[in-house]
């Protein structure tokens, strides 16, 4: 009878030892630093880098959102992550927030050689002799992959914003990984004028201009900031035009538009 009951026992402690084990395999995301956290891929034999930040009620039973915000030119993932509020509104809306740098290169713009950041797309510079343009889908799309073998992400809630150069980037990438974003946002940056592009799909864009936007104000004699009215903007100033109709013709948009909010206001 003793014999029994220690062999009993003995297959008890077997039992719960093993289930233990297969537990903590079959919890994965479970080892994760809350606020910033710095990683580095392999992309195409280059070292590159994002910042992430885990908001502070994440936890790894739940599937949050993700939010990539990319830099302007000359800044980099560290800069945008201390500068664009974001990782405050991840904090706050239980949101990953995601900050990649973009490649250095060597390039020429309005005349200048220079050594600065650049995301790989359209604008007003281009590369020096030499240069080799990285492919910053490709590494946009490994940042997508990785993350999701570190944290618990919902993939169909993976959204990008861009700021300047890194616009023209958000706006690339609403072309040619529209089937990894739920929706774009270019501040300050677009697809190239008076273009087609053919879209993986269609998906919710916005575009934002300031009224004391630079590139908006060049060559049209403007001295004062211009009113934020849709209509006379669209109407009265080419450059937003053109920029816009790659937006109609791209996504199969009707022309006719509705203006909407304050038009007076400034």
């Amino acid at each position: 009878m003793t014999k029994s009951i220690v062999v009993i026992v003995l297959l008890g402690l077997i039992f719960f030892s093993c289930k233990k084990e297969t537990d903590n395999n079959e919890t994965p995301f479970s080892n994760f630093t809350k606020g910033k956290n710095r990683f580095t891929l392999n992309v195409n034999g280059d070292v590159r880098e994002y910042i992430v930040h885990v908001p502070i009620n994440y936890n790894a039973t739940t599937q949050f959102p993700v939010v990539f915000m990319l830099h302007g030119s000359s800044g980099n993932g560290e800069k945008f992550y201390n500068i664009s509020g974001w990782k405050e509104v991840g904090d706050t809306n239980n949101i990953i927030t995601v900050f990649p740098s973009s490649w250095e290169y060597c390039i020429l713009e309005n005349g200048v050689t220079i050594t600065t950041t650049k995301w790989n797309t359209a604008g007003s510079f281009g590369f020096c002799v030499g240069e080799v343009p990285r492919n910053d889908i490709k590494f946009l799309a490994t940042i997508i992959t990785d993350l999701a073998t570190k944290y618990k992400i919902d993939n169909n809630r993976i959204y990008l914003v861009g700021f300047s150069n890194g616009a023209a980037m958000a706006a690339k990438c609403a072309v040619e990984m529209s089937d990894k974003f739920a929706a774009v946002c270019a501040n300050s940056g677009s697809l190239p004028p008076d273009t087609t592009f053919i879209l993986i799909r269609k998906l919710p864009i916005l575009l934002q201009v300031g009224n004391k936007d630079p590139n908006l104000l060049s060559g049209i004699g403007a001295t004062q900031p211009l009113p934020l009215n849709f209509n006379q903007v669209y109407l009265q100033y080419p450059q937003i035009k053109n920029g816009v109709r790659t937006y109609i013709n791209s996504f199969k948009l009707d022309s006719n538009f509705i203006q909407s909010g304050n038009s007076a206001q400034f």
